[in-house]
């Protein structure tokens, strides 16, 4: 009987933020002709290109990156948009007889692909009747249903932000799609502190004022866009609040912490193959390798 060839795998690369995952995905598409879906929830804001820390055109080194700009810092865009727009674009890439990356550091995202989460229809119907809510109302619903509340409790956008997280069924894989090949970067903390530290440096350099600035005046400093990572330092700077220096430290203890949350998501997948890059890359390459024909 003739060989035939598989449909390509979707390769899922993981690990916390700035482990090198761009880098690790771009050389990875160069090898095997492959297009990178960017599942970071601060990437997909357009205009949040410095604070989003997305890859330079340059650093994406003519590989096809998609999970950009998808929405204006104002609109909504929920892990149920997410996995909608992932799918078609890895039908998309195999269409086109490319190999899909899927990569990112937002645990929520990546997962709702791998193990297809299945999300309530009436989900717009649910963000009205919880926007009648007061916001005591809220805390409670969150304290009964096991919800972690936001830092800011009385901030009644975040409290049903924090439902809306929730929002997932039960219906859903006990493992992994089977077409799939998840690696996550195994980084040592130290070196990966510093390197949080490089990029918090970068990040300040590279115009992060100016864009947050634009930004707060074009859409208002208390989107949910502008709520998290270093756009609340910038307001904070803009108010004369903050020296620029403390931006960099205030940032890297941010992103420190990020790491830490994402760290945390990730050991509970027991699928993900962990390794530095070396090892990453042989892994996938037997992997691809014995998936690439079947008799």
């Amino acid at each position: 009987m003739a060989a035939r060839r598989l449909a390509s795998p979707l390769i899922v690369i993981v690990g916390p933020t700035a482990s090198g995952k761009t880098s690790l995905a771009v050389s990875l598409a160069q090898r095997w002709g492959g297009e990178v879906i960017s599942a970071d929830s601060r990437a997909i804001y357009r205009g949040m290109d410095v604070g989003a820390a997305k890859p330079t055109m340059e650093e994406r080194s003519g590989v096809p990156h998609w999970g950009f700009d998808l929405v204006d810092p104002g609109q909504r865009f929920t892990v149920a948009d997410f996995k909608q727009y992932a799918l078609k674009k890895i039908e998309e890439i195999r269409a086109r007889g490319g190999v899909p990356l899927l990569v990112g550091g937002t645990g929520l995202y990546v997962d709702s692909v791998l193990f297809d989460y299945q999300f309530a229809v009436d989900a717009t119907e649910r963000r009205l009747k919880f926007e009648e809510l007061t916001r005591e109302a809220l805390q409670d619903y969150c304290i009964k249903n096991n919800i972690q509340l936001p830092k800011d409790t009385q901030n009644k956008r975040r409290l049903i932000r924090a439902i809306e997280r929730q929002g997932v069924s039960s219906q859903m894989r006990s493992a992994p799609i089977s077409t799939s090949i998840i690696v996550g970067i195994a980084t040592d903390r130290s070196d990966l502190r510093t390197r949080i530290a490089l990029r918090a440096e970068q990040i300040l350099q590279n115009g992060v004022v100016d864009e947050a600035t634009l930004l707060g005046g074009k859409y208002g400093w208390d989107t949910e866009a502008m709520s998290g990572n270093v756009y609340p330092l910038i307001k904070q700077y803009v108010d004369g609040a903050l020296e620029d220096r403390s931006i960099v430290d205030k940032l890297t203890t941010l992103d420190w912490q990020l790491a830490k949350r994402q760290m945390t998501w990730l050991r509970k997948n027991p699928y993900i193959y962990w390794g530095n890059v070396g090892e990453i890359q042989l892994h996938i390459e037997r992997s691809l390798s014995a998936r690439s024909m079947v008799k």
